[in-house]
């Protein structure tokens, strides 16, 4: 008898582009079709809906197949359970629209949206990086800090949406205003740009990460001070999710994640003081998946 199970379908909603996958049903780390067109977000909601309706009509043509049934979505920003509404995503045109809604009428079929870094946090978890671990904590550490928690395959929302949210917990002695109306959070003193700007307070020197990383092996003092910062206050982010909730693996994505610093002892030795124990042993892990997490995790949220 013939086994007819259906492929997985997902779209990774992107701030330039958006991608769909269709995934094979007896292997769903493997991607049978792959297709991309551009977001266009300047020409506001409606264009974004109809570049959707675009890329599922080329997706049925390149396949042969027809339309899914289901699709698994993942989108910047959160949506707010209670209201329906999308909300802090920095494509800002979709904030205040009930997106997930919106898509299932344009699409003709039912969709499942989760914020992308939780579609990563997914797809690392069950494809990836962390297969086989239980509880995974999946972090976004790039431009932005973001992070999704997954538990036994499944991705975790909370009553709010914003399960996994670490890079808007604030940090002690902190001052740098976030773009969230809070002060000294993750994002504002570990992300990328932080990074940068920290680096040039101290130097005036405005240079990208790579040529600051590059700088502290050659010993620059401000190159140095800048890594050092990020280490220790890394550290005392990652240490209050440990605390909470004392994951079985934890998989550090996005560029700034790339650092080598991040996997060191020294670095696991700083975790350990803000630690309500006195030691650390969870894995840190570096992603597997590369950018076919944010896609491939949208898939996985249709099984």
């Amino acid at each position: 008898m013939m086994n007819h199970a259906a492929p997985l379908w997902g779209i990774d909603l992107g701030g330039t582009k958006i991608e769909g996958a269709i995934m094979d049903p007896f292997d769903h780390s493997k991607a049978l079709y792959r297709l991309r067109v551009p977001t266009e977000s300047a020409q506001g909601y409606e264009h974004i809906l109809s570049q959707f309706s675009l890329l599922i009509e080329q997706l049925c043509e390149t396949s042969g197949l027809p339309r899914p049934r289901k699709i698994g979505i993942g989108t910047p920003g959160t949506t707010v359970p209670s209201t329906g509404l999308l909300k802090n995503s920095n494509t800002l045109c979709l904030n205040g629209k009930p997106l997930a809604a919106d898509l299932a009428r344009t699409l003709g079929c039912e969709v499942v949206l989760a914020n992308d870094a939780n579609c990563c946090a997914l797809a690392e978890a069950t494809l990836g990086a962390a297969k086989g671990y239980k509880t995974v904590f999946g972090i976004i550490l790039g431009t932005g800090v973001g992070g999704g928690i997954v538990v036994n395959g499944e991705v975790l929302n909370g009553t709010h949406g914003i399960c996994g949210e670490w890079g808007h917990n604030p940090l002690r002695g902190e001052e740098t205003p976030c773009y969230c109306g809070v002060r000294g959070c993750v994002e504002s003193v570990c992300a990328g740009p932080a990074l940068e700007k920290y680096y040039a307070l101290q130097s005036g020197q405005s240079l990208k990460l790579p040529e600051i990383v590059n700088l502290s092996a050659s010993g620059d003092v401000h190159a140095v001070a800048t890594l050092e910062r990020l280490r220790a206050k890394f550290a005392e982010a990652l240490a209050a999710v440990i605390n909470i909730l004392d994951p079985d693996a934890v998989v550090i994505g996005g560029g700034v994640g790339n650092l080598d610093l991040l996997y060191t002892q020294e670095t696991r030795d700083a975790v350990v003081k803000h630690l309500f124990n006195d030691r650390f042993d969870t894995p840190l892990l570096r992603p597997a998946l590369g950018d076919s997490a944010g896609v491939f995790g949208a898939a996985m949220l249709t099984v």
